[in-house]
């Protein structure tokens, strides 16, 4: 089984959790309760975690990451709500800044 160690607010949680797991699945009912989360949608960003180990066993970041974080998927940001844990992983939501996006408004075409 998967081992999560997760740093928030001060503290670290370490959680062996099933094959294929989705973490925010897990704090909603309990199993890793200090996980931050919103939606579980992908829409809001409160998940949002740096990963400090096992980045390389994810999944490549989707497209409602890249929407949400930009850049910062590039710095080794990730929405948890989006991630299937395969593989032992270290997180951090300490200190984590990200602005949801701005919708933009449809460009008008004159003729």
């Amino acid at each position: 089984m998967p081992k999560v160690i997760l740093h928030v607010d001060g503290t670290t949680v370490e959680q062996e959790v099933k094959d294929n797991a989705n973490l925010v699945v897990l704090a909603a009912t309990r199993l890793l309760p200090k996980l931050k989360y919103g939606c579980g949608m992908g829409r809001c960003t409160k998940c949002t975690c740096q990963v400090i180990n096992g980045a390389e066993d994810l999944a490549a970041p989707n497209w409602k990451e890249v929407k949400m974080l930009g850049d910062k998927v590039n710095e080794g940001y990730r929405l948890t709500c989006q991630l299937t844990i395969q593989r032992d992983i270290e997180i951090s939501q300490e200190n984590i800044s990200v602005q949801v996006p701005k919708k933009q408004s449809p460009i008008q075409i004159n003729g």
